[in-house]
């Protein structure tokens, strides 16, 4: 039978990155002493008044169709709240509201892209943007985000991977899976690469309530210069611990919104009317829900690093935001695939390889911090008693 080439360029860019993440919670559903560290998932529930607010909406018979652009009242307070993100005028028919941050950038890229076009994306990067660029036969171009620049794009090896059919630049700060935020001075200088060479900014602004302490959030969406160019898109998932509710949006020039209408409308005439009161009610004051959770995931990512960084040569990177920290495990002798099954197989501890996040990542995991402190103690310790048994393993077999 014959399928259309999307399915192809897709066939290896789906749930096959997640394998590991999917057999431990298989193991886990058996009976097996498995911990979780695979998947960003808040670790609370979805807050009960945010739940109220739903229920009453539906109770109230905000069930019916929406429009294809978001609910108006949704619509105010999101331009409310990026009016004041971005000290500029942020009106609503900037705005489209969207099922998540997933289909918010996929709307985006195929309305920026065609096959033959090229996207830049540090690598490493979440482990669905090459789906989503690939989707509309575009070209993913890696733009490496080295370690020892604590994993911040530089405007010097963007700039080495510009030709002229660029036409996006994706970023997401902060970032999944490093942590790194980046700063005023790179977004500038991306900003005027942008200019230069006439590419749009996609911002992937997903953990922007994440930040730990030290750190600072800017949005590309600030900068005046590049107003005309930047598309912003983000979700409750996060921020209000909602990610089954499915319930985003992106915010862009007049012209890109009005361009992009149709392909929203197609893909699904309009979100929930009931799901987009509840954005609005949790969008209207800060999260607390939030704050709680970075407290917690900033605590997590210290106590990695207290406890793993050295033991057997692991090397913890320590986050700016977020939910996961990554571990350099070369020091094992393995690559990330072999030794996520490896630690999965002998200590019951699920992490997800690196190399799902990127080739620059073949020697790292990926590490979530959301499950609660006893489970992640033990993790701890678990991981540091098979790191030692790996390296002394490796070093009898040498000698």
């Amino acid at each position: 039978m014959r399928y259309a080439t999307i399915t192809d360029r897709l066939a290896d860019l789906g749930g096959e990155k997640w394998q590991l993440h999917s057999l431990g919670r298989q193991r886990k559903a058996e009976g097996h002493d498995v911990i979780e560290m695979t998947i960003g998932e808040p670790d609370v529930p979805t807050p009960l008044e945010l739940i109220e607010v739903a229920s009453a909406a539906m109770f109230a018979g905000r069930t019916s169709y929406s429009n294809g652009r978001g609910e108006a009242a949704l619509l105010n307070v999101l331009a409310t709240h990026y009016s004041a993100l971005a000290d500029r005028p942020i009106t609503d028919d900037q705005i489209l509201c969207f099922p998540g941050t997933q289909t918010a950038l996929y709307a985006a890229l195929m309305g920026l892209t065609d096959a033959g076009d090229e996207v830049l994306v540090g690598d490493p990067m979440y482990a669905t943007y090459g789906g989503l660029i690939a989707a509309s036969g575009a070209t993913l171009v890696p733009v490496p985000l080295r370690p020892d620049r604590n994993f911040e794009m530089s405007a010097g090896d963007i700039a080495a991977r510009v030709t002229s059919r660029t036409r996006v630049i994706l970023l997401n700060s902060p970032h999944n899976p490093t942590g790194s935020v980046l700063t005023l001075n790179h977004l500038q200088q991306i900003a005027e690469l942008a200019i230069k060479h006439d590419f749009w900014i996609v911002s992937d602004e997903v953990y922007s309530d994440m930040l730990f302490d030290g750190a600072g959030f800017v949005s590309p969406l600030s900068l005046p210069e590049v107003a005309d160019r930047v598309v912003t898109v983000s979700s409750i998932s996060k921020s209000h611990a909602a990610p089954g509710f499915r319930s985003g949006w992106c915010i862009a020039p007049a012209e890109f919104t009005h361009r992009l209408l149709p392909l929203a409308e197609t893909m699904l005439f309009g979100n929930q009317p009931f799901i987009a009161d509840m954005t609005a009610a949790a969008l209207s004051k800060p999260s607390t829900v939030a704050q709680q959770m970075r407290q917690r995931f900033a605590r997590r990512a210290g106590g990695l690093f207290e406890r793993l960084h050295g033991v057997a040569g692991l090397q913890v990177n320590q986050p700016q935001a977020g939910m996961f920290a990554l571990i350099n495990i070369a020091s094992t002798g393995m690559n990330g695939d072999a030794y996520a099954l490896d630690l999965l197989n002998k200590t019951g501890v699920a992490v997800m390889p690196g190399a799902a996040f990127g080739a620059a990542l073949e020697t790292w995991v990926r590490v979530a911090l959301t499950i609660e402190d006893t489970a992640f103690d033990d993790a701890c310790e678990r991981i540091a008693a098979h790191a030692e048994h790996c390296v002394s393993t490796r070093i009898k077999i040498s000698a």
